[in-house]
């Protein structure tokens, strides 16, 4: 009887292990790489090579896209050969290309090795992670992810002081080497050791216990695609992220243009890298225990008043906290309303396709506000667009309608 106890134990603890460990995994997931990293590499660039930030931000746009290509075909594959397989050839890649990054010598091969993080970094990001832990929780799962997306908000804050550090002392090339490097320590042994699969058949089941799993509910692709709470959902991921990345890519530039050393204007990541951390665990655990919709849009008005914080002197990093707590929530929000709405049959599917329209905004964001300073030769116009777009997210999640998938009412599995 206590041998079946324990392992009973051992299952929780290893069910809990998942998203700590996918939290650390994610510090140097493809977000903090590819995207809040690569402002700190702005004006080195343009000092060394006398590229405009338009040029420069249309690489990360070139990374989104091909990135959002790649997710859907990432999505499928963990659907049909699961989570650990792909992750851990997926994050050496990753590894490499951004590494390689830093031997590049002109403009157009800078370019091709930014866009190819995007293929490269497609699965080393929160799509393997969250269906790896939605399929082992289901009362807890917003906990749960938030967990785990809070190496995401780690990741924010750390990454570009860790790369800052590298240039100012090593200069860009070894700085990208170095995180290289990181993506290999941090994230590798973390899917080697914890990240697992149901042991059953049925993927996307949550088990119970040490038991059975239930059967896999939910619809499928082309059913989802017929939906209109898709496509409210679609275009709110779209416009928060044009909108969080977007203004995010640019605190570093548009400080150090206000007279602030490169130093501290990249130390103001680490309020935002902590407010997305915050704002993960936070939405967390609210969607829980609160309808998803209306934490999301009570964050977004937050983001609001974040944009405005940003266009002004004096309230700089309650500006960066604003929008870092809405980066937090929305990245948990679309793995939780995927399950809630369209269920775990098609989970990686789903998930792959909202997740390549969060990265084509990921992309999209840095490179539309880089044209408009450039146009404008400041960021006021380009941070008003950004609040509007925060306003159409929220009129979005005002129209999604009820979930569909409802929790479970016991917390047996879960406890």
């Amino acid at each position: 009887m206590s041998g079946e106890s324990e392992t009973v134990d051992d299952l929780k603890i290893r069910r809990w292990l998942i998203p700590f460990g996918s939290a650390i995994a994610l510090i140097v997931g493809n977000g903090a790489i590819s995207v809040f990293a690569f402002g700190v590499f702005i004006k080195p660039l343009e000092a060394q090579f006398g590229w405009s930030r338009a040029t420069l931000s249309g690489a990360t746009a070139l990374c989104g896209l091909l990135s959002a290509i790649a997710l859907p075909f990432v999505g499928l594959l963990i659907d049909r050969v699961g989570v650990r397989r792909p992750l851990m050839v997926a994050i050496v890649l990753f590894a490499a290309n951004v590494a390689a990054v830093g031997l590049s010598g002109s403009l157009l091969w800078f370019q091709l090795l930014i866009a190819l993080t995007g293929i490269t970094g497609a699965a080393q990001g929160p799509i393997g992670y969250v269906r790896s832990i939605s399929s082992y929780f289901d009362r807890r799962r917003g906990f749960a992810i938030g967990i785990a997306m809070s190496g995401v908000g780690l990741g924010t804050a750390l990454i570009p002081v860790y790369a800052q550090w590298l240039i100012g002392h090593f200069g860009w090339r070894v700085a990208y080497a170095g995180l290289g490097l990181a993506i290999l320590v941090l994230a590798w042994p973390m899917v080697l050791a914890v990240i697992r699969e149901p042991p059953n058949a049925n993927r996307g089941a949550p088990t119970m216990g040490g038991g059975a799993a239930t059967a896999v509910s939910g619809l499928r692709l082309k059913e989802v695609l017929a939906l209109p709470m898709f496509w409210l959902l679609a275009a709110a991921v779209l416009f928060v992220s044009v909108t969080v990345n977007g203004s995010l890519v640019h605190v570093v530039p548009m400080l150090t243009d206000r007279g602030w050393s490169p130093g501290s204007a990249s130390s103001v990541m680490v309020a935002a890298g902590l407010a997305g951390m915050v704002g993960r665990l936070l939405a967390g655990f609210l969607i829980d225990r609160i309808f998803a919709p209306h934490v999301a849009m009570v964050f977004f008005l937050l983001a609001i008043g974040g944009v405005y914080g940003l266009s002004t002197q004096l309230y700089v990093v309650p500006g960066v906290i604003g929008v870092g707590l809405a980066s937090g929530a929305e990245v948990d929000m679309i793995g939780f309303l995927v399950s809630r709405y369209f269920g775990l049959k098609s989970f990686g599917q789903i998930y792959g396709l909202l997740f390549s329209i969060f990265t084509i905004g990921a992309g999209l964001g840095p490179y539309l506000v880089g044209v408009a300073f450039t146009a404008f030769h400041n960021y006021d116009k380009a941070l008003f667009g950004l609040g509007c777009l925060l306003a159409a997210a929220i009129s979005c999640f005002a129209l999604i309608g009820p979930y569909r998938y409802k929790p479970r009412q016991t917390l047996t599995s879960e406890t």
